[in-house]
């Protein structure tokens, strides 16, 4: 166990920290139970201590990795009473269970989100120190000027933290296309007001080799052969 973790702590918050999924996928693992405790299976909330030994058992390894276009309006994570969830609509739309979503995407932006039931891609696709590229069109409220590219081309401040270098390509009058290597919370949105805009249409159409392309809103396809192949190859596994 890590020395720096506090203890007893939720078995859901454990798996996240440690890398292993979120804490919405790790409720998901514990409900199929692929979580133990001691050797023992674990529960929903149980509390773990320091010298508990937690081992996540799969039964099979073909895990399942799909790209879902978010429509607007849908919550990624924690959504509050009568608002509607990606996982509720999985479900309604595609009777698609036992997914979780890696990262976020706020109920304003919409497209590409990874869902899956693999933990170990958690860590190695979100982790800042690998980098990987993701891709948003932006539309804002006014034209788009030189030096609005220029900055945040050369990155920024945002509050307390200053944002790494990025790709920025005009696109239209007020629209453009930003690729991140980083993803702060509401980045693009916090950019894009330190610089007198707000956005009016955000949405996320690239991370890696994996593209929306001309996905409908609310539609999912599977991530198969040689673009999997590719996509975990990037991510390290």
């Amino acid at each position: 166990m890590n020395e720096d973790l506090q203890f007893p702590m939720r078995i859901n918050k454990y798996l996240a920290h440690k890398g292993l999924s979120t804490r919405r996928g790790a409720d998901t693992l514990i409900e199929t139970g692929k979580v133990f405790i001691n050797g023992v299976r674990a529960t929903l909330g149980q509390q773990i201590a320091k010298d508990d030994t937690v081992d996540v058992r799969s039964k099979h390894k073909e895990y399942r990795y799909i790209v879902y276009n978010k429509p607007r309006g849908v919550i990624t994570h924690s959504p509050a009473e009568g608002e509607t969830d990606i996982l509720m609509r999985l479900k309604e739309d595609y009777n698609l269970t036992g997914l979780f979503p890696i990262g976020r995407l706020d109920k304003d932006s919409e497209g590409l989100m990874i869902m899956t039931d693999d933990g170990r891609i958690t860590d190695r696709l979100l982790n800042p120190e690998h980098a990987h590229e993701r891709t948003y069109e932006v539309t804002v409220d006014k034209p788009i000027t030189n030096q609005f590219l220029r900055t945040i081309q050369s990155g920024m401040r945002i509050e307390r933290y200053f944002t790494k270098p990025a790709q920025v390509e005009k696109t239209g009058p007020a629209r453009c296309r930003i690729t991140l290597t980083e993803g702060k919370k509401h980045q693009i949105r916090r950019m894009c007001a330190g610089l007198g805009y707000q956005v009016q249409q955000l949405k996320r159409v690239r991370i890696l080799n994996l593209a929306v392309g001309d996905m409908k809103p609310a539609q999912y396809r599977i991530i198969k052969d040689a673009e999997l192949k590719e996509f975990l190859k990037q991510i390290g596994l």
